[in-house]
């Protein structure tokens, strides 16, 4: 067995020693001759693509189509249309009929990456597949029948958006019959090193260089740190230590210019607790509740310093109308000028305070805006994305923390269409 999971390790570019990753392709290899549901769960970048392709080629569906679909990338209106097709004339734009998804797999397997984002419409449909086979295509009432093996994949927490009325229950059932979990990068330990040796050597054949060579102490910075990325980090992060450094020897100090601001941090004034990528209602009632929350603050922040602002005034204006060593002053604004009635010394204090006065800048008039609404600060954070991003969805849904199924309705929604 040992030397089967060897042989698929090198036939698929799996590298690492970990029991876990060792247990899981053992899992994919039994699993791959049976029709049985397989769900696979691990953090964005551990390789989850990896193992549909392992069930396929080792079943007896290898001869047939094996079609992966990013279920997140795909926009709601049209997703339904895409797995299942859809009949001429079943909306604007269909202008012929067209096979989806599961008729173009028929005899083979279908991987659906990022499961969890799934609108609940189309979970129902796609229930009917697993427990019957039969489906029916956008803008027909003809019952299609498929055989197809489904292998689905997320990084989603599915059994908490169950409980938040995000994901179907039997669904979920249906789909884990076999589970099989990747552990994250910062948990596999000397894999690090391994995949960092190989990516090196990768590198250095693309780019006909020396390959890099970590010390002793960067082996062990490499293997503290947390790689919030996984193993796509990884390989980002030895790709550009490859091209811009010259030291071939990589010490920790240069490792840790590469890991210090690699931690994805969001650009939002909002953390958002939960899963990335999640686009139904609860969460999105959540992040406007939140940006709601700080922008509330906000305001309480500026009500402060108008508070501020009028309490040093008034201390400007009182100190015009001090007692100066226990001597009645009067003040006479109209004439600026200052009137001793007990000691004429007296006149040169207040002449000094007055100088002292003089160098307190009053501070400028604050004038506040008014308040925007909700939906407007939501549509100035997505355009500020798009532009930060050059109008790449992919990337400003990351950096917004949504899916960009959610991006593409809101930027519909909000007529940011021309600015995308």
């Amino acid at each position: 067995m040992k030397n089967d999971i060897q042989n698929v390790k090198l036939r698929f570019g799996i590298i690492g020693n970990d029991n876990r990753l060792l247990r899981d392709i053992d899992i994919a290899m039994q699993v791959a001759p049976t029709d049985l549901s397989v769900l696979i769960t691990g953090e964005s970048g551990v390789g989850k693509e990896s193992f549909p392709q392992i069930i396929h080629q080792y079943s007896r569906r290898k001869h047939g189509q094996y079609i992966a679909v990013n279920c997140g990338a795909i926009p709601e209106g049209t997703i339904d249309s895409e797995l299942f097709g859809h009949e001429k004339g079943a909306f604007t734009g269909a202008i012929s009929e067209r096979n989806g998804y599961f008729a173009e797999a028929n005899g083979g397997t279908i991987f659906l990456d990022e499961v969890g984002e799934l609108p609940l419409a189309t979970q129902a449909r796609l229930l009917r597949v697993l427990e019957s086979g039969e489906y029916i295509k956008v803008g027909s009432s003809k019952v299609e029948k498929t055989d197809v093996r489904i292998v689905a994949a997320t990084n989603v927490n599915l059994a908490q958006a169950i409980a938040d009325g995000r994901f179907r229950e039997d669904l979920y059932f249906r789909l884990n019959t076999v589970p099989i979990k990747i552990p994250p990068l910062r948990e596999r330990g000397d894999d690090m090193v391994l995949l960092f040796r190989k990516f090196a050597s990768d590198f250095a054949e693309k780019y006909q260089m020396p390959a890099i060579q970590l010390t002793e102490e960067a082996k062990i910075i490499l293997k503290k740190y947390t790689w919030p990325g996984n193993v796509r980090q990884l390989k980002n992060v030895t790709e550009q230590i490859s091209i811009i450094e010259s030291d071939r020897e990589i010490t920790p100090d240069i490792l840790q210019n590469y890991l210090q601001d690699m931690p994805i941090k969001s650009n939002l004034p909002i953390l958002l607790s939960g899963e990335k990528g999640t686009q139904d209602k609860a969460s999105e009632r959540e992040l406007l509740y939140k940006v709601l929350s700080d922008y509330k603050a906000l305001f309480e922040l500026k009500d402060e310093v108008a508070e501020l602002k009028a309490t040093v005034k008034n201390l400007i204006a009182d100190r015009s109308h001090q007692i100066v060593a226990g001597q009645q002053v009067a003040y006479i604004p109209s004439a600026q000028s200052v009137v001793n009635v007990a000691q004429p010394s007296v006149s040169k204090i207040i002449t000094s305070m007055k100088s002292q006065d003089e160098e307190i800048s009053e501070p400028e008039e604050y004038v506040e805006e008014a308040p925007m609404s909700l939906d407007d600060v939501e549509k100035e954070m997505i355009k500020r994305a798009l532009e930060r991003h050059h109008g790449k969805r992919k990337n400003a849904a990351k950096d917004l923390n949504i899916s960009e199924r959610t991006l593409y309705r809101k930027i519909k929604e909000y007529g940011l269409e021309n600015k995308d």
